[in-house]
């Protein structure tokens, strides 16, 4: 099967070659990188254009980031889809070559998903492990990794894009359409996929956090799955044991 790794990107030209080469060392062949690049005015689409790229790139506006990401899941020609953020690289080269390998373990499986670690200069600061997650937990504000998540792209098909009316968790409301209000065959492997870079649009500050539990919130009752604010920001009370 082939993958499809999608990359969106802005103004990131200080870690996206990063992340372009945590994907070409991968060592699963048949793979594809789709970037995503927002017309950028760092000098994004000249790095793009004068480098090697394994797969397809595009330099244009969009309508954010989830607008971005579903122009990728579009461009892409493969079975499987993945996100890789422009300032994250994965954890080794044997990602996609394990992810795979489970997808042809399990020929039903809709989705793979796994660990991530958030490093900030280097250094580990938060272990974020889908190890104990199941569906219902996405009442209570927990999703497995984003990044960490490999889906089908034929669920696309079947169940839509991401909500580009959602400002920062439109990936938590489609993990809830698929995993909660659909049933997909999901499979958890113990592995860490992806290194990421600490302080997302998510938890850049107070307002984003407000925001994405109040986003949170709709997307669960929108794909008829019941909760409260109380659920939702009691995840704060338990994240502490990811700290190292």
């Amino acid at each position: 099967m082939k993958c499809s790794i999608v990359t969106v990107c802005y103004n990131a030209l200080g870690t996206l070659p990063t992340t372009i080469r945590s994907f070409q060392s991968q060592q699963y062949k048949n793979k594809e990188h789709i970037i995503v690049d927002g017309a950028s005015s760092d000098g994004t689409s000249s790095y793009l254009r004068d480098n090697q790229i394994e797969g397809t790139w595009v330099s244009e506006p969009d309508r954010g980031i989830y607008d971005a990401m579903n122009k990728g899941v579009r461009m892409s020609s493969g079975d499987v889809i993945g996100i890789l953020n422009a300032d994250d690289a994965y954890y080794d080269s044997n990602v996609l070559d394990t992810v795979m390998s489970v997808f042809d373990r399990y020929d039903k499986l809709d989705a793979v998903y796994g660990d991530v670690v958030f490093e900030k200069q280097g250094k580990v600061w938060r272990n974020y492990s889908a190890k104990n997650w199941s569906p219902t937990r996405l009442a209570w504000g927990f999703m497995p990794p984003h990044p960490g998540v490999f889906l089908r792209k034929s669920l696309f098909h079947t169940y839509g894009l991401y909500k580009t009316d959602y400002e920062i968790a439109a990936d938590y409301e489609l993990i809830i359409r698929l995993f909660w209000k659909h049933g997909i065959e999901a499979h958890y492997h113990p592995m860490i996929t992806t290194r990421m870079a600490l302080g997302g649009v998510s938890t850049r500050n107070m307002g984003s956090n407000i925001l994405l539990n109040k986003e949170i919130l709709r997307g669960c009752r929108e794909n008829g799955l019941k909760t409260n604010y109380f659920k939702i920001y009691s995840k704060y009370f338990v994240k502490w044991k990811e700290l190292l």
